[in-house]
């Protein structure tokens, strides 16, 4: 009697760090601020063979990047537009994205986690 397998594939990118304009304190606005932006992607193919089934890292990067481009108020807003144009590609069923801004207080680290998935 054989047994099935089943099989994940996730694509990662882990602490790129990018200069956003975020917040809404009046300090805030205008100037960009550090943020370090975790990503994982789950695909919806299991074993990935070709680069068509998969995302390219680059990818990921570039569509953070233009989204710390304009003002967005809150982490929260800027880590589920991120997770909601992951989620439109597609290869891929799940985005957790992860943000933290490192000067938001005097000692830690705050930030947010965002689970966006497609049904």
């Amino acid at each position: 009697m054989g047994s099935k397998t089943f099989s994940t594939t996730k694509v990662r990118v882990r602490d790129l760090p990018l200069l956003a304009d975020i917040g809404i304190n009046p300090d805030e606005i205008g100037r960009r601020q550090p943020l370090v932006i975790s990503v994982e992607l789950t695909l919806l193919s299991g074993p990935v063979s070709i680069i068509g089934e998969t995302v390219d890292y680059r990818r990921i990067v570039s569509a953070a990047e233009r989204i710390a481009e304009v003002h967005i108020s809150l982490l929260e807003i800027f880590a589920h537009a991120l997770g909601e144009e992951c989620v439109s590609w597609p290869s891929v069923v799940k985005a957790c994205v992860s943000i933290d801004k490192p000067f938001a207080l005097m000692r830690g680290m705050a930030g947010v986690e965002v689970l966006v998935a497609r049904e």
